[in-house]
This record gives structure tokens, sequence and C-alpha cells, in this order.
């Protein structure tokens, strides 16, 4: 059901790679919700995937950009702003990768070129996102600006490797730049603390579906789907959330705040 909630709202999209990724669901609703947006993702991302499909489906223009190339970022604010005919109301960030998990392995063997690349794209890239967005004045007064996250930057999940490092720097970043951007600009900065969900890059996490399996059991209401995470993220974009900002806000069915549930001491003591 859609609800105008977006009407007239312009913004960009990151990392929609095909239909079970985050972005993809959000850019859908968004959409659906009377939002405008360009779409964008790294030249090898857009390759691997099947952006073309939803930028037809959705009336959208895609901008290929580098998220770790402050000349590729400072081009697509620039471009979406033509594009779309004035300053932005939303972007989402939704881009991770780590090699050390791609290459498998441990966080207690990793190789540090490998570690500042996955760094780079996955948490100081939201920095430089939103330095851009800064510098060119690019957004409008009570527009929002959300990031994806996780909840292992707070709890340690053995086999998240060094992307809980990042997911905990990017957390940190949303909260110091939430800071200049409210002061001064009038613009919200959250993340989006989701649960596990079957994303192209979740499923590459080693024991994965222990994760989904666990969050599920311990998840009073379950865990969240991709398609809940898009419509969370519509309701920061709106107007209803003007000022909510500089949070860590957990979509995880209540994980975050469960102890240990019925489900999970039944299967110890069975």
């Amino acid at each position: 059901m859609a609800y105008n909630l977006l009407k007239g709202k312009k913004g960009i999209i990151f990392g929609a790679l095909d239909e079970f990724s985050i972005a993809w669901k959000t850019a859908e609703r968004v959409h659906e919700e009377g939002g405008t947006f360009v779409l964008t993702n790294a030249p090898i991302a857009m390759r691997m995937g099947k952006i073309n499909e939803l930028a037809e489906k959705t009336g959208s223009v895609i901008i290929p950009a580098d998220a770790t190339s402050e000349e590729d970022l400072d081009a697509l604010v620039a471009q979406a702003m033509e594009t779309l005919g004035g300053k932005l109301d939303f972007v989402l960030h939704s881009i991770g990768m780590s090699i050390n998990v791609r290459k498998g392995r441990s966080y207690t063997d990793q190789k540090y070129d490998f570690t500042t690349k996955g760094w780079d794209v996955s948490a100081l890239s939201f920095h430089k996102v939103m330095q851009s967005l800064y510098k060119a004045d690019a957004m409008n007064p009570w527009g929002s600006i959300v990031a994806l996250t996780y909840m292992a930057a707070q709890r340690t999940f053995p086999d998240y490797n060094d992307m809980a490092d990042n997911k905990a720097y990017l957390e940190s970043v949303a909260r110091s730049f939430g800071y200049f951007f409210g002061k001064e600009k009038k613009v919200r900065v959250n993340t989006i603390s989701q649960s596990p969900t079957p994303t192209t890059a979740g499923k590459g996490v080693k024991g994965f579906d222990g994760f989904i399996a666990y969050a599920e059991k311990m998840s009073p209401l379950g865990n969240a789907t991709a398609l809940e995470c898009a419509n969370y993220t519509v309701s920061l974009f709106s107007d209803l959330t003007r000022k909510v900002t500089m949070q860590n806000l957990f979509h995880d069915g209540g994980f975050s705040s469960t102890g240990v549930s019925q489900e999970v001491i039944d299967g110890f003591t069975e």
C-alpha cells in the first residue's frame, strides 16, 4: 500500500545490485511512494547486477560512480541535481564489501591491504558521500541520509570478520557528520541496524545461514525482511521523522533487546 509519503522528493540510491538487495527494494518502495531518484553503483557491480532492469521499472537514470573516489562522488552529486532538477531530499548508502571475507581469511589473519580497501568501500565511503553532498550544499533542509549497518558493530559475531569494524566506523561517521549536517543544514543522518538478510553480499559471510536461524529464534517478532527494511527506510526519508537524527536504529524484530529466548533455551536443554 502506498501513501504518497515521498511525493515530490528527490534523491540518490547507492548499492542496488539485484532483486535481493535492500537498496533494490528501497528503490521500488520510494518509487511507489512518489519519490524520484538516480541509481548508482560501482562500474564493476553494475556489470554483475541487474540495475538496468530496476532503472527501467522505476523510470530512473543510472550514474556510475566509485564510492571511494571523491572525484566520482562530486560528479555524481552534480549530475544527480542536474538530472532531478534541484537539491536532494534523501540518500541511501547501501554499500559493503570485505575482501578478507571473500578470500576466506580469518579475523586473526587479515591481509591489511584487503582490510584497508574494505574499510574504504564499506565505511569511509559514507563520509566521502556526505562530504560531497555537504560541500555542494546538495541537500534540501529536512532532508534525510540513511546508511545500512549490522549489530556486529556492537556485539561480536566471529565470522563477520573485519566488516564488524567497518560497521562500527560507519555508525560513528553517522553521528559525527550528523551533528554538522543537522546544525548547519537541517539534514538528518541515521543508520539502520538490520536483521541478517539474505542479500547477495550477506550470503557471502561464512556461517550466514546460522546467523539467520539464530536471529530468527532470538527475535520476538522474527527477522526483518529486505522489503520491511525498505519500508522503514521510506519512513526515515519522509517528513514523519523530521527530528530523528544521529541515531543507530535497530530494525531486527527485537533481537537487539533480547538476552535469550525460550526457543534458544529449549535448544540447549533438550
